[in-house]
């Protein structure tokens, strides 16, 4: 007796999880292999898009402008206002080699997709694992309070530098005048430091609220931000605002012009520290909660929240405004080029071979024709985003207390997938005003407003049937219904890229983008919108009957 408790009585003590040194960490390492294991197609899929559209991108450069008459051409183009806004600094232009061009047209726009990676990836391994109740219950064993941040930071850093490496590798190995191994190389870091950015800002907006999408659309409105300064920095009389991006900071390296690395130590600053930002505020906050506390609701609730479609309204509403108003400048800023798309394109061969295709009686016409896919792609987004906000509710447990009342199964799901279809369509109608109050503007002709309105509608009926599409896969195949995004991904492509690369005909006919009349360019045909209509109220109707049919995901 005597000796078993001097014995235990000897015995150091565990270290408890979250005290503070080694033990705030501990697990980090089980968790880095467990989120790999979890991303082991998300991420691949991601780098290697990325990877294949830059590669894609730089070889359509040397057919594009295979000549110096050619990218003289391109100079005169890109050098106003307009162009400069869509692309980036102005310096990149005295040397426009296909590198240039490259480190000019791309490097600003993909740096905004890396951070979306960056930014999905950290706050999926943080906030969501809270938010599901996942972190409280691994943070009971031997898991470090700080644990999953730096593991979702160790991802997140993982993936960037392995995005990175392919891109200098790949670059380098394609053998383009201008496009060096230094300069390749530079290229990569540049997407892995606005990439650790972000990732880095999403640690603090994690910290912030107590809800995934809640951090998810502050840390993408920084990532809005930082483009719109660098935009109006590079294009406007004062170039200081670029300087407060770190979008900015990347394309301030000139790579393949004068190859400056020290922009790069920008990034990595901003990233120390905000990472480290993150790293403080979790240590002032409960498991599951938010820095921001909840606000107290009406002790009364309104009318239509006692309603499934206004409930599904009131959690909807936020990325409804985000999408909205960022449709609606995407849409502007479009239009604002319209007056010049005939001087900007009218040496780029292949573009003017598209647009002929196209047809219109002018070049804004068929320019609108064109990047009006861009748009209606980026409002699909939103509806994949809505239409599976139902599986999140399922998966976090929130959907079973509702559905065990007298509400049915069909009216919940239902009222999302009215959400997805009704403001998807609104977005569309504000994105087609965002363009044709500017193009009317910048062309001076007033009749593009409602040309511009109608072409943006048109495409209603194929995002209705991209609503359906995730309602099919939420209904019979709930566990793949990450799915759905292949459609707004596969309609960029093709419907757009197609169109530059003469893609045969029958991709485009695999889209439901594909059979939309190309207004207002092309005449208006109401068959191929109808039989859409027709097909997405099918797949809805389909997609309802699975839901009823099927078991719920309980916890």
């Amino acid at each position: 007796m005597t000796s078993t408790t001097a014995t235990t009585a000897k015995a150091p003590a565990s270290p408890r999880p979250g005290a503070g040194g080694t033990a705030a960490l501990a697990g980090t390492g089980t968790l880095i292999r467990f989120a790999l294991r979890r991303d082991r197609v998300r991420l691949p899929v991601w780098i290697a898009a990325l990877l294949l559209g830059t590669l894609s991108t730089a070889n359509s450069f040397t057919e594009l402008y295979g000549s110096p008459e050619d990218r003289a051409n391109a100079v005169e183009t890109m050098s106003s206002p307009a162009g400069l806004a869509m692309t980036g600094p102005r310096h990149y232009l005295d040397d426009y080699t296909s590198g240039a061009m490259l480190g000019h047209q791309m490097l600003g726009f993909t740096a905004v997709l890396v951070g979306l990676m960056s930014v999905l990836a950290v706050i999926r391994h943080t906030r969501a694992e809270e938010e599901t109740g996942r972190a409280e219950l691994l943070r009971s064993a031997v898991v470090g309070r700080h644990a999953h941040l730096a593991a979702a930071l160790s991802v997140a850093i993982l993936a960037n530098l392995a995005l990175a490496l392919l891109l200098a590798l790949g670059l380098t190995g394609l053998g383009i005048d201008g496009v060096d191994a230094s300069g390749s190389l530079l290229y990569g870091a540049g997407h892995a430091a606005a990439g650790l950015v972000f990732a880095a800002v999403a640690a603090v907006t994690v910290q912030v609220t107590a809800h995934a999408r809640s951090a998810t659309g502050m840390a993408i409105a920084v990532i809005g931000v930082a483009y719109v300064l660098r935009a109006a920095g590079d294009s406007g009389p004062n170039s200081a605002l670029s300087w407060l991006s770190p979008i900015g900071w990347t394309q301030r390296t000139y790579v393949y012009v004068d190859d400056d690395w020290w922009p790069l130590l920008l990034c990595l600053a901003l990233a120390v520290a905000c990472a480290a930002t993150g790293f403080v505020l979790s240590a002032r906050r409960d498991v599951g909660a938010g820095l921001r506390p909840e606000k107290l609701g009406s002790p009364h609730a309104s009318d239509a929240l006692g309603t499934p479609l206004g409930f599904a309204l009131r959690l909807h509403r936020g990325m409804l405004a985000g999408f909205g108003a960022g449709l609606f400048l995407m849409g502007a800023m479009y239009g604002s080029i319209l007056g010049q798309a005939e001087d900007m394109l009218k040496d780029i061969d292949q573009i003017q071979d598209a647009l002929e295709r196209l047809g219109g009686s002018s070049m804004a016409e068929s320019f609108a024709s064109m990047v009006m896919v861009v748009v209606t792609v980026v409002a699909a987004v939103y509806v994949v985003m809505t239409a599976l906000r139902p599986r999140a509710e399922e998966t976090s447990g929130r959907a079973e207390p509702l559905l065990s009342t007298a509400l049915s199964r069909g009216r919940w799901a239902g009222s999302h997938l009215a959400v997805a279809i009704g403001c998807g369509t609104l977005v569309l109608l504000l994105a087609g005003l965002g363009m044709g109050l500017a193009g009317a503007a910048s062309t001076g002709d007033g009749g593009l407003l409602p040309e511009l309105v109608g072409a943006a509608l048109a495409y209603a009926p194929a995002l209705w049937v991209t609503a359906g599409v995730a309602a099919v896969l939420f209904g019979w195949f709930p566990r793949a219904s990450a799915a759905a995004w292949i459609v707004p991904a596969y309609a960029f492509v093709v419907g757009y890229l197609g169109q530059i690369l003469r893609f045969p005909d029958w991709m485009n006919n695999l889209s439901p983008f594909g059979h939309v009349p190309r207004l207002p360019a092309a005449d208006m045909e109401w068959t191929p919108l109808l039989v859409l209509t027709l097909v997405a109220a099918g797949l809805v109707w389909l997609g309802l009957a699975g839901f009823r049919r099927r078991d719920l995901e309980t916890k």
